[in-house]
C-alpha cells in the first residue's frame, strides 16, 4: 500500500482576536453532540481538517461530524497553532497512523506520535 505524508496546517487567527481556552473550545463545538463509538478509521475525503486541540487531542471536522482521536501518548509538539504532518493512507486516518507536529513558527519537527482511536460525534 503507496502512503503519503500529509501537511496540515492549521487557520492563522487575527493578532486582534483573543484566543478562548481549548477546553471550552471544544466544549462549545461538542454542545449538543452524542459520542458514538470507537472507530479504527475515519475517511479524509471530504475538505475537513486535522487539528490540534492540545498535546493530547486532535480534532477532524467533516462536514457535520466532529471526530476526536486522543493519541496513545502526549505529543509535546502538538498545541493549537501547531503545523500538523500526518503520514497515514490516502482516503482516512487510521489508529496507528504517525502524526508529528511542528511549533507555530518553527521548522524542525516534533517527536513521533500514534494516532489512537477516533470516537465520532453527532447533533442527534
Amino acid at each position: 500500500m503507496r502512503r503519503s505524508i500529509l501537511f496540515v496546517t492549521p487557520m492563522l487567527l487575527s493578532c486582534a482576536q483573543s484566543i478562548a481556552p481549548t477546553d471550552t473550545l471544544i466544549s462549545r463545538d461538542l454542545k449538543g453532540r452524542v459520542a458514538g463509538p470507537p472507530q479504527t478509521c475515519v475517511p479524509t475525503i471530504s475538505s475537513g481538517a486535522l487539528t490540534a486541540i492540545d498535546a493530547s487531542t486532535l480534532a477532524y471536522h467533516s462536514g457535520n461530524i466532529i471526530y476526536l482521536n486522543h493519541p496513545d501518548a502526549p505529543c509535546p509538539a502538538i498545541a493549537p497553532l501547531s503545523t500538523l504532518i500526518v503520514d497515514a493512507a490516502p482516503g482516512h486516518y487510521c489508529r496507528g497512523d504517525r502524526v508529528r507536529g511542528v511549533e507555530y513558527g518553527g521548522g524542525i519537527p516534533g517527536p513521533v506520535c500514534v494516532l489512537g482511536d477516533w470516537v465520532a460525534y453527532r447533533r442527534p
